[in-house]
């Protein structure tokens, strides 16, 4: 069965076709949510969430649009509902990086758990821009949407995705020079 008949079985109640729509879709949504959290634990938490609200809202798709842009809007709703429940928690500050280079590359990193502290960095950063930034940062660079596609995932113009990208390449590039970096 193709994905639209799919979710037109789970709308009508087919659990079965629920359950294969969701095992087509989970990869994608564990990966965004991966994306947008930066750590491993969190994207499991958000990954539930959405789970569970896909079941709770499938009905609502109208396919008007890719079920895949429907379903991005979703896990973005339920990161936002996750990040704002985990405000409530105190959690520690990131270390900052050790030598000259606040901005290391997680590309020369000596392992996974140095990328994944440079993400947390970078994404923390992006936060303190405003609402909004790291949604379009992870759909832009982190799934490789066009500004287009990430409007529409977002509900916004596609200028505004363009304004956000500018914005938060200006913004970390001024964070970085007040850091020291080159």
């Amino acid at each position: 069965m193709n994905q639209d008949s799919l979710v037109r079985a789970a709308q009508g109640g087919d659990r079965q076709a629920f359950e294969q729509l969701l095992g087509q879709c989970y990869d994608q949504v564990y990966r965004f949510a991966l994306k947008w959290s930066g750590a491993v634990a969190d994207a499991e938490d958000i990954s539930q969430l959405a789970c569970i609200k896909l079941g709770r809202s499938i009905g609502q798709f109208r396919f008007e649009s890719a079920f895949s842009t429907w379903l991005y809007r979703l896990v973005v709703n339920c990161a936002r509902d996750w990040q704002r429940s985990q405000q409530r928690h105190e959690h520690q500050p990131i270390a900052e990086t050790s030598g000259d280079d606040p901005w290391p590359n997680p590309a020369s990193a000596d392992g996974e758990a140095e990328a994944a502290i440079y993400l947390e960095q970078i994404l923390a950063r992006v936060d303190s821009i405003g609402q909004g930034f790291r949604e379009t940062l992870v759909l832009v660079f982190g799934e490789g949407l066009s500004h287009r596609q990430a409007a529409e995932v977002l509900g916004v113009r596609e200028s505004t995705v363009s304004w956000r990208i500018h914005e938060i390449r200006k913004k970390l590039d001024l964070l970085r020079r007040a850091e020291g970096g080159v």
